[in-house]
C-alpha cells in the first residue's frame, strides 16, 4: 500500500476533516485548504443519527459530541398564539424522530473534528483552488493565494455550489430544485427560547422556527415556497429585505426575528436543492458530501452522507493502490445509500408547510396521531430518516492519534 499519498482536501465543514482524521490514520499526508479567512463557527443544528453516529463512535468522539449539543428537548408545533397543537420529544421514535438525539451546531462539529484529526493534517484557512491539471502520477493545484503544489489525489469536500466541482466537471451537475428557500441565522436568546424548537406555520407556505443552541443564543429558520429566482445571488442587505417583504405581515415571534435581521452577520440564505452526479470522480478528483450528493436539509440525511462517505473514501482509498479502484468500490457502497436518501417526494415542503389555514389544521392533527400505535408505522416513514440504511465496511483503521491539527 502507498501510505505515503499526498491528499489534498478542500472544505472544512463536516465531510472534509472527517476524511482527513482517517485518511491521517493511514499514514497519509492530508493537507485541507479552506475559503473562509478563518474557521466559521456558529452555523444552524444538525443532527447525527444512523450509521454518521456509527462514523462517530468509531472515531471517540461520540462523548464529545453528546458534551457540546444544543440539547434540544422537543419539536413543538405552534399557532399565532405560540400553543402548542403538537410535538415531539427527543425520544420519539427511539431517537430518531424529527429530534435527534445528538443535536448539535455545524460549527461545533466541524471544530471537535478538526481538532481530533491531530498532527497528521495541515489546514489552511483563507485560500482556495484556483486551477487543476492532472499529471501522470499526481494534480498540480494552483492556489489563489499560495504557491502551487502537486498532490497525489484531491477531493473536494465544498458545499452544493462547490467551485472545484465546476474546475473538473463543468456543468455536468444536476441540480433538482424543491421550490423552496430557506434563510438561517442568529439572534439573542429570549426567556421563553429554550429548551425547545418552536415551529410556526402561516398560510402560504410560509414557516418560521426558532431552535435553542449551547451557546446562549438562538437559531432561527424562515422558509417560503418559490422556484428559483436568484434570491441567492442577491447581497446580504437585499436579502434581509426579501425576508422583511415576504415575512412581514406574519404574527407570532416573527416582528421579533425581522428586527434582529438589522444586526446579524451570518445570515445564509439559498434555495434547497439536491445533486445528482453520474460520477463523483475524474481522473485523481474525487467529490465528496454536499459536493456530490447532497440530498437537501429536508433529506435529515446531511450529516451522516458526509460523514459515511468521507469514512468509506478513506477506507476504499486505505485498501487499494489505485485510486481508480477505489473511487469505484467507494461509489458501490455508498450510491443505494445516497439514492436512497435523495428519495424525497418533492411535495415535502408543502407537506411540512401547507398553504391553507385548513391544511395547516390538518396537519397539526395528522402530527399529534404520530405516537399512536396504529398510526405511527405508517408516519413513521415520513418523520423517520432511514439513517441507518448501510452497513458501514470494518476497515480495520486504528482510530488513535495525539496533539492538535496544525494551521
Amino acid at each position: 500500500m502507498n501510505a505515503t499519498r499526498r491528499i489534498l482536501i478542500t472544505g472544512a465543514s463536516v465531510a472534509g476533516p472527517t476524511l482527513a482524521y482517517w485518511l491521517s490514520r493511514q499514514g497519509m499526508e492530508v493537507t485541507v485548504v479552506e475559503r473562509a479567512p478563518e474557521f466559521r463557527d456558529g452555523g444552524q443544528t444538525i443532527d447525527i443519527r444512523g450509521a454518521g453516529r456509527v462514523v462517530a463512535q468509531r472515531m471517540g468522539i461520540e462523548e464529545a459530541i453528546r458534551a457540546n449539543s444544543t440539547h434540544e428537548e422537543s419539536i413543538k408545533f405552534v399557532d399565532e398564539q405560540n400553543r402548542t397543537r403538537a410535538q415531539f420529544g427527543a425520544g420519539a421514535y427511539d431517537g430518531n424522530g424529527p429530534v435527534a438525539e445528538l443535536e448539535i451546531l455545524r460549527g461545533e462539529l466541524a471544530k471537535l473534528l478538526i481538532e481530533h484529526c491531530g498532527k497528521g493534517v495541515t489546514y489552511k484557512f483563507g485560500d482556495s483552488i484556483a486551477s487543476l491539471e492532472e499529471l501522470s502520477d499526481g494534480v498540480k493545484v494552483g492556489f489563489e493565494h499560495g504557491e502551487e503544489a502537486v498532490f497525489d489525489l484531491v477531493i473536494a469536500a465544498e458545499g452544493v455550489g462547490s467551485s472545484t466541482r465546476k474546475l473538473v466537471f463543468g456543468n455536468e451537475v444536476k441540480r433538482r430544485s424543491f421550490n423552496l428557500y430557506t434563510a438561517w441565522f442568529t439572534l439573542p436568546r429570549a426567556p421563553g427560547d429554550a429548551p425547545d424548537m418552536r415551529w410556526f406555520n402561516a398560510p402560504g407556505g410560509l414557516c418560521v422556527c426558532l431552535r435553542p443552541d449551547n451557546l446562549g443564543t438562538t437559531r432561527a429558520l424562515l422558509s417560503f415556497q418559490e422556484p428559483p429566482g436568484g434570491y441567492e445571488k442577491l447581497s446580504a442587505h437585499e436579502q434581509k429585505s426579501v425576508l422583511r417583504e415576504k415575512f412581514g405581515h406574519l404574527g407570532w415571534e416573527t416582528p421579533r426575528v425581522l428586527a434582529a435581521l438589522d444586526d446579524a452577520d451570518d445570515l445564509y440564505f439559498d434555495q434547497i436543492s439536491q445533486v445528482k452526479m453520474d460520477s463523483w470522480s475524474k481522473g485523481r478528483v474525487a467529490l465528496v458530501g454536499d459536493a456530490a450528493y447532497c440530498a437537501s436539509p429536508i433529506s435529515g440525511m446531511g450529516t451522516s452522507l458526509g460523514m459515511c462517505g468521507a469514512y468509506v473514501l478513506a477506507g476504499e482509498l486505505g485498501r487499494h493502490d489505485d485510486h481508480k479502484e477505489a473511487f469505484a468500490a467507494w461509489e458501490k457502497i455508498m450510491r443505494p445509500y445516497v439514492n436512497q436518501a435523495q428519495s424525497v417526494p418533492g411535495f415535502a415542503p408543502r407537506l411540512a408547510s401547507p398553504h391553507s389555514r385548513a391544511g395547516i389544521a390538518f396537519g397539526y392533527a395528522v402530527l399529534r396521531m404520530a405516537n399512536a400505535p396504529l398510526f405511527r408505522p405508517l408516519l413513521a416513514k415520513f418523520l423517520t430518516p432511514k439513517a441507518d440504511a448501510i452497513v458501514l465496511p470494518d476497515y480495520d483503521i486504528n482510530p488513535t492519534g495525539s496533539g492538535q491539527a496544525q494551521t
